[in-house]
């Protein structure tokens, strides 16, 4: 294990900084790291900020210790220009460091990390557009084989990944030791809150890398109940959250591709209402780079309506209400739970590929995004939703084809239709594009009131097959077109003058 890690992160660092660079690319990380000895606990003792600045923009961050008596900071460049950075610190040998670099245009294809766009959407930095299409591998890194789920997910059109940071206890799914730990000490002798080891941070990091190289954003869980006391990081003290999620925040704020979702279930650890809103403010504070925020509900729903929550992160099957939700609390809405493809015997976990594949269009075409997850029964017990490794379902390639038709929609303007029965599926911009689906229907004819001033060009889509045939002929006004008569359907409607 640790000659695979050290050779892990040679090769990580290496992508990262090959000593100190006179020039970074935008939205790609600097880091800086100094050798210094000292007295007590590192964690604890020793304090490392370093102030970066560009003309007249100032960013503050935090430093943190990586073990061997190395302190570093890392820092994400989001203007082009000349970088110039000061530390300060307790510790005389950390304080009053400086440098400078060049921060360059970014690689091609880097957009930079995403964050709400036109309050119900969201977008890179640069302006494009990020249509959501996640999955679910909660402990794929240090319960699971790594390098097979990085396979897997390269072959696959997921652009986010839902995923823990603590080991994870749950049934006969996933109930193995990790392989590494996130504090010092044992599981039988009990862990020392207040000493952190950078061994697994570094390992967890070096995976973020890969997914940043694919274009996958991070959706990294800081919290979940399923620990069922086997190892107690449930059970922190609050002073121990927080120290912890500063520690987190220091090293992995600088990847762009990074989401905090503070909890997995959050009701179910028990922590008190005012304690969350001190760790959420905690990451508002220390994070720079301001990377959208979450907590995922059980049973009850935390108040999202809190300034400091970008977007919901919700578990629920009910997606009737969805475009009251967008109303209500005028923030994007990201169904990251709504049952599983598998065969398991639980119902969270047994749905088929093609209700699966309709969960996602629904959600998309009544205003919002969903999240997939597979948990087919394996011999070895390695579910993709829990240990990740390989795809055995058939959802995945329609919802790379929903996530094609995504990206073709107009970048501005689009919202669901709402009407009182709460029972139309279809996203609209009036006069331009309107984009309907079916569901489990059967009909035979579609029908549709277009703008009378205006020609429309009309395609089916069979979300199933994955094809999109057009129908002959421009059409507007009333409409009537000829349907499959089968589920899983959808029209496409886009204006042509």
């Amino acid at each position: 294990m640790k000659i695979a890690l050290t050779l892990y992160l040679l090769n990580f660092f290496t992508v990262l900084i090959s000593g100190t660079p006179a020039e970074i690319r935008q939205w790609s990380i600097f880091e800086h790291s100094f050798n210094a000895r000292f007295s007590g606990n590192p964690f604890l003792d020793v304090s490392l900020k370093a102030q970066f600045k560009h003309e007249n923009k100032t960013v503050l961050i935090d430093g943190f210790y990586d073990g061997n008596n190395t302190f570093t900071i890392r820092f994400m460049p989001d203007i082009q220009g000349e970088w110039t950075y000061t530390t300060t610190s307790n510790l005389k040998a950390l304080d009053g460091k400086t440098g400078s670099f060049t921060c360059i245009a970014p690689e091609t294809g880097i957009h930079g990390p995403v964050s709400v766009r036109d309050t119900f959407d969201f977008g890179y930095a640069d302006g494009t557009p990020f249509y959501p299409v996640g999955t679910t591998c909660y402990q794929w890194i240090f319960q699971g084989e790594p390098e097979i789920t990085i396979r897997t997910l390269s072959g696959t059109k997921f652009n986010k990944i839902r995923m823990c940071v603590f080991p994870k206890n749950y049934d006969v799914y996933i109930n193995n030791e990790p392989s590494l730990y996130p504090f010092e000490g044992s599981k039988e002798l009990g862990w020392d809150f207040d000493r952190f080891n950078p061994e697994y941070f570094r390992f967890l990091e070096k995976y973020i890398s890969d997914l940043m190289k694919l274009g996958i954003e991070a959706d990294l869980i800081l919290f979940h109940p399923y620990d069922w006391g086997k190892w107690g990081f449930d059970k922190m003290p609050q002073d121990n959250r927080e120290k912890y999620l500063e520690y987190l925040v220091a090293r992995m704020a600088s990847f762009r591709n990074i989401w905090w979702s503070l909890a997995n279930e959050y009701e179910y650890l028990r922590i008190p209402e005012s304690d969350w809103e001190k760790m959420f403010l905690l990451i508002k504070e220390k994070d720079p780079y301001n990377h959208l925020r979450s907590i995922h509900n059980g049973e009850h729903w935390y108040d999202v309506a809190k300034p400091y929550i970008t977007h919901l992160s919700v578990q629920t099957t009910d997606f009737f209400h969805l475009q009251d939700w967008r109303e209500t609390y005028r923030k994007p809405v990201i169904i990251d739970e709504c049952v599983y493809e598998g065969d398991v015997p639980t119902d969270w976990g047994n749905l088929t590929a093609e209700e699966m594949t309709s969960r996602f269009w629904q959600v998309y075409c009544r205003g919002g995004y969903c999240t997939h997850g597979e948990t087919y029964i394996d011999q070895d017990n390695v579910l993709w939703w829990s240990k990740g490794g390989v795809l055995h379902g058939k959802s995945q390639d329609r919802i790379g084809f929903l996530y094609e038709i995504m990206k073709e929609r107009p970048n501005q303007g689009v919202y669901p239709f709402h009407n009182i029965w709460n029972k139309e599926m279809y996203l609209i911009k009036p006069n331009e594009y309107y984009l309907h689906y079916f569901g489990n229907t059967q009909q035979k004819i579609a029908r549709f009131y277009l703008p009378q001033e205006f020609r429309f060009r009309i395609e089916v889509i069979d979300t199933w097959n994955m094809t999109i045939d057009q129908v002959e002929g421009t059409f507007s006004g009333t409409t009537e077109i000829k349907m499959p008569g089968r589920p899983w359907m959808a029209v496409r409607i886009q204006r042509i003058n």
